[in-house]
């Protein structure tokens, strides 16, 4: 007989789920276990009890919701950038954008001209001689998208896909993928109670049981193997800072050995010695982090000095005619927060055994505007290797190890780039399918401007390659703050190769 003119055999805790289940009428499994006395996996194990005797019936969907990240938390108070920057030009005539970065001064330059350029764009505002002006006053700009933050801080998960598109693109909110699971009571605890035959099931055979023969009295709790048991977490390695061991253990089992520098670092050894010229664009305070105090180091040896100092002026005894000018000390001498992991390979330089091949993961610093595939602090893999035989298709090698065996990528793509440490040079991208291509970084052979300074006649490939971003690649997370993210749901259950 079917389940609708028999007894339904229920036991007292498949029973007490029901009756919840039935005064809701419609209930997620998430509020139904805070409500019930069972814990998340008993609760799916009495459902599909449930379900079987056609009581309950379970809808499971994945729900998409949108989640503010931190500079979109701070949009949704302060307002987004252009729109204050709008109210502020509003209130004065002639306001000039230096009036406007002291009144914006804890605000990140590069935010403000971001601000500046969709303003503009939309012809809200003109820009003369440094001066602002107002070209459409009673305009509320991107009111819709202010709306739509004010909204996700106030709790809500879901908006209109014009403005998550737009948020997305610029690195306020984060999308979340769900799986929800809903139940319906097919019937109503108060039309099925007359039929419904409650049963106290037992769960194991005891020694006494089977002595006394009882257990042919008892009825035996039903098993259901399809359930997922309890979920129980235990410790273990944030799964970034494990990749980045796993790197290390790869490098040194290919004879790298680990070299080290130091995070505030001389301008000498982050650019100078690199044959970076001093009036190179990334030297510019918008480009580095610099130290407020003290703002010099001691510079190294004189000898080095000095050789450095030769090869910017007049190209040392390279065959080269450098840079043309003439090379301050007190420049080379300055602090910053490392910029490039380059820095440690232009420092192992010093004393370099040939032959050689080194390695080192380094943490580096640039003030870069942070979205999905940038951050203002970073780690780069970097490494040189030192040998008379060496070609540019041994440095294309391990590169394509890189991005092949390391990062995991089913194909890599070399094209020529230009560094002014490295010649030849080359960029290393590869071809994901749920990035799209991404860049991991750049590498060459170094120009003997780098390498004569310091005693070395052979020829040394370098690369530094986004760390980052190789996980990134191997592992299909979309957003690089994920990788240095709090959340537990990511840390728990991040599956690594």
């Amino acid at each position: 007989m079917s389940a609708t003119t028999s007894n339904i055999t229920l036991n007292p805790e498949a029973l007490e789920l029901f009756k919840i289940i039935s005064q809701y009428g419609r209930i997620n499994v998430e509020k139904l276990t805070t409500i019930s006395t069972f814990n998340r996996g008993k609760v799916e194990f009495l459902i599909s009890h449930l379900v079987e005797k056609g009581l309950v019936k379970r809808n499971d969907k994945i729900e998409e919701r949108y989640v503010l990240t931190e500079t979109g938390k701070q949009a949704a108070v302060h307002g987004l950038i252009e729109r204050r920057i709008l109210d502020l030009v509003k209130k004065e005539d002639k306001f000039s954008i230096q009036k406007l970065n002291e009144r914006l001064k804890s605000v990140d330059k590069k935010e403000i001209n971001v601000g500046i350029g969709l303003l503009k764009r939309a012809n809200v505002i003109a820009i003369s001689k440094g001066i602002i002006s107002v070209l459409k006053p009673d305009m509320d700009f991107n009111f819709e998208l202010q709306s739509c933050l004010e909204e996700l801080s106030k709790g809500k998960t879901i908006i209109n896909d014009k403005c998550a598109r737009e948020l997305l693109k610029r690195g306020l909110v984060r999308k979340e993928e769900t799986k929800i699971i809903e139940l319906e009571a097919v019937k109503k605890y108060e039309e099925v109670k007359e039929r419904i035959h409650i049963i106290e099931g037992i769960t194991k055979l005891t020694p006494s049981l089977l002595r006394t023969g009882e257990w042919r009295k008892k009825s035996f709790k039903d098993y259901n193997l399809s359930v997922s048991p309890p979920i129980y977490y235990s410790g273990r390695k944030q799964p970034y800072a494990q990749f980045i061991d796993e790197v290390k253990q790869k490098l040194v089992a290919m004879g790298f050995r680990e070299m080290r520098g130091p995070i505030v670092e001389l301008e000498f050894w982050n650019f100078d010695a690199l044959f970076q010229a001093q009036d190179h664009p990334a030297r510019e305070w918008s480009d580095v982090y610099r130290i407020a105090f003290p703002t010099e180091g001691k510079l190294p040896k004189a000898e080095y000095v000095s050789n450095v100092k030769a090869a910017h002026e007049n190209g040392y005894n390279t065959g080269s005619k450098g840079w043309q000018y003439k090379w301050d000390p007190k420049k080379a001498a300055r602090l910053i927060l490392r910029a490039q992991g380059t820095s440690v390979s232009a420092r192992t330089l010093v004393g370099l055994k040939i032959p050689s091949k080194y390695f080192s993961i380094s943490r580096c610093y640039r003030p870069d505007e942070v979205d999905a595939t940038h951050l203002s602090e970073f780690n780069q893999v970097e490494g040189i290797v030192a040998d008379p035989s060496l070609t540019f298709r041994d440095l294309l090698g391990i590169l394509e190890t890189f991005a092949l065996d390391i990062a995991g990528a089913e194909e890599c793509v070399f094209k020529p780039d230009y560094y002014p440490f490295t010649e030849p040079s080359v960029e290393l991208s590869v071809k994901d399918p749920v990035l799209g291509r991404v860049e991991f970084g750049g590498a060459g052979i170094f120009r003997p401007e780098v390498t004569k300074p310091f005693g070395i006649d052979v020829p040394v490939i370098a690369w530094g390659l986004g760390i980052d971003r190789l996980f990134m690649v191997k592992y299909g997370i979309k957003d690089i703050r994920e990788l240095f993210s709090h959340k537990l749901s990511w840390l728990r259950t991040a599956k690594m190769i």
